[in-house]
């Protein structure tokens, strides 16, 4: 009889999904595998109480699977509260293709994941995020109805990222008056980490006001391009954590606010377009409170994108999706005074309201 030794790694596998510290009672999570086309896609469904998931499609060159199911359980949660905050009657979803969209996206692949989503039957509702275009949703509209961001021709509103730029913008300005007194940012150190389309547009706001940006993104030509067509000036620090700026900006990839970043913030205000910038949003959000730093919840402010697309499924109109998306300057004002009168952070703030709005239509469904 042979004895079998499980390790720390194999034990972390056995419970794979509802074991993952992520796991947020998500309702659903679809596994998504086509060997022809060479698919290998993951699809969150966190809640619908509030309707259908809506969320984007992310493609990327995860190191491992389980990185990508990680990151799809935090994306889909936050879907959830981004819509729940603003008013949406929409639930939170997300799904990632692992896999680099530069060299391993084909056609027949994306066509593929959307005769998975069509198989969900509007359960979720996709949309483009890092890695996918809009020609991808189009794509995807050949084989399903339930994709939203797809091009004018179509019907669509395409790229959501200018809306989303618009909402961040706002809620910047919010956190400036707050944090400074006035929401002028002219004059103001802005250090932007991130500069794809989000990004870019939100340098393009900042820089016709007169702020004083600083721009960073692992793409170097990017940067150059950027830093030319704005005058932006291109950051060369060796730290830009430690960056001495009035605002940091993160709209890359989340998690850059944790344990090894967080004590470097010379930063009074964050106020960024990437998801779950907060790597523990309970621990990391009280560290900022108590250093006095403002943070503008990111669910809250690039919230746009989603007001933009939802305009497709209820009716497009682009006067009115910006008007809602504008508005997350008053809501983000509501939430800073909410946090600093209640004592709480300003995520807790905004995740009460949240959760509130859900847990409100919850007991109206029961009755």
């Amino acid at each position: 009889m042979t004895t079998e030794i499980t390790t720390a790694k194999e034990l972390h596998k056995i419970d794979p999904v509802f074991g993952q510290v992520s796991f947020d009672n998500h309702e659903q999570i679809v596994f998504c595998n086509d060997k022809d086309t060479g698919l290998k896609a993951i699809i969150g469904i966190h809640n619908t109480v509030l309707g259908p998931a809506l969320g984007g499609t992310r493609m990327w060159k995860y190191t491992n699977e389980w990185e990508a199911l990680n990151d799809v359980l935090r994306l889909s949660r936050g879907m959830t509260y981004k819509s729940a905050i603003s008013g949406l009657n929409l639930g939170g979803g997300k799904a990632v293709i692992i896999g680099d969209s530069k060299i391993d996206k084909t056609p027949e692949m994306i066509t593929k994941f959307g005769e998975y989503v069509n198989s969900l039957s509007g359960r979720y509702i996709t949309a483009e995020d890092v890695g996918t275009t809009t020609e991808d949703m189009d794509r995807i509209n050949d084989v399903t109805k339930f994709v939203t961001g797809i091009s004018e021709s179509r019907g669509g509103s395409g790229n959501p990222s200018p809306v989303t730029a618009y909402g961040v913008y706002m809620g910047m300005k919010a956190a400036a008056k707050y944090q400074f007194g006035s929401e002028k940012l002219e004059g103001k150190k802005i250090l932007v980490q991130g500069i794809g389309h989000v990004g870019e547009t939100l340098v393009d706001y900042l820089t016709k006001e007169g702020a004083l940006v600083q721009i960073t993104d692992i793409n170097e030509n990017k940067v150059a391009d950027v830093s030319k067509k704005y005058g932006a000036q291109i950051f060369t620090g060796a730290d830009l954590y430690s960056a001495d700026v009035d605002i940091y900006a993160p709209c890359a990839l989340g998690a850059t606010i944790n344990d090894e970043t967080i004590n470097r913030l010379k930063a009074r205000v964050i106020a960024g377009a990437a998801n779950n910038q907060l790597a523990n949003e309970q621990v990391h959000g009280k560290i900022l409170k108590d250093k006095g730093i403002l943070y503008a919840p990111d669910f809250l402010i690039n919230a746009g994108g989603i007001i933009n697309v939802y305009a497709e499924i209820v009716g497009y109109d682009a006067a009115e999706a910006m008007r809602r998306t504008e508005n997350i300057y008053n809501t983000t004002l509501d939430i800073f005074t909410l946090a600093e009168s209640n004592g709480l952070t300003t995520y807790q703030a905004a995740l009460a309201i949240a959760e509130k709005r859900i847990a409100d239509k919850k007991k109206e469904t029961a009755k």
